[in-house]
């Protein structure tokens, strides 16, 4: 998922900008050849021209770009002493993979995904849980109602602010592999949250 991200996104290392599509001589020679008139340039100074436009490109669409203008708001969050059984009904009626978890000062603590679910029932995807009540071999062994989701969450929750630019956002997904991003402020709080898939898709819109 990390490296198709960076695929898709055309970057390079972590926080790095959309890198450019090295041009070969012939690549440059090619293109001149369809420019009418006769142009004179040497290969070099094509490739500084290119350079300078593509520096020029992602200034103007990304350097707008901040987690806050793309987050989703609105979320209502998890807390640490609800019951799995609670925090499952509210994962599907907001229709999230994943919700964040906060404390009674509404501070990110925590990341609860369907995958914590299945870790429970010793599994890795719904498909096996399916197979498994199916063929009898299903044993819920918690008690969905007693256990905390404090319990179950994953407490290694990456983070960002909700002024974090293109590049932040891109380390912050290479950081995990989950499909979204707790968008918090300066002291922590919920602002909202960053999915994967609206991430992608604004890199491949004209403007952001």
């Amino acid at each position: 998922m990390q490296d198709n991200l960076h695929e898709i996104c055309g970057t390079g290392r972590a926080g790095d900008e959309p890198a450019e599509i090295e041009l070969s001589d012939a690549d440059i020679l090619d293109a001149m050849r369809h420019i009418p008139g006769y142009l004179d340039i040497t290969t070099e100074d094509f490739r500084t021209i290119y350079h300078l436009a593509h520096r020029h490109a992602l200034g103007r669409l990304l350097g707008n770009f901040t987690a806050g203008a793309l987050m989703r708001t609105g979320i209502q969050p998890l807390l640490a002493g609800m019951s799995l059984a609670e925090a499952a009904r509210e994962m599907v009626r907001s229709g999230y993979k994943a919700l964040p978890v906060v404390d009674a000062q509404g501070c990110v603590i925590g990341m609860l995904t369907e995958r914590d679910f299945l870790r429970r029932f010793n599994v890795a995807t719904f498909l096996e849980l399916l197979l498994n009540a199916r063929d009898g071999a299903f044993e819920l062994t918690h008690r969905w109602h007693e256990m905390p989701v404090s319990a179950a969450m994953t407490s290694s929750v990456v983070v960002i602010s909700r002024d974090a630019g293109f590049g932040e956002v891109v380390e912050a997904f290479r950081q995990h592999d989950g499909r979204s991003l707790p968008v918090v402020n300066s002291e922590g709080r919920l602002q909202g949250l960053l999915l994967r898939k609206d991430f992608i898709s604004v890199r491949h819109q004209e403007n952001l």
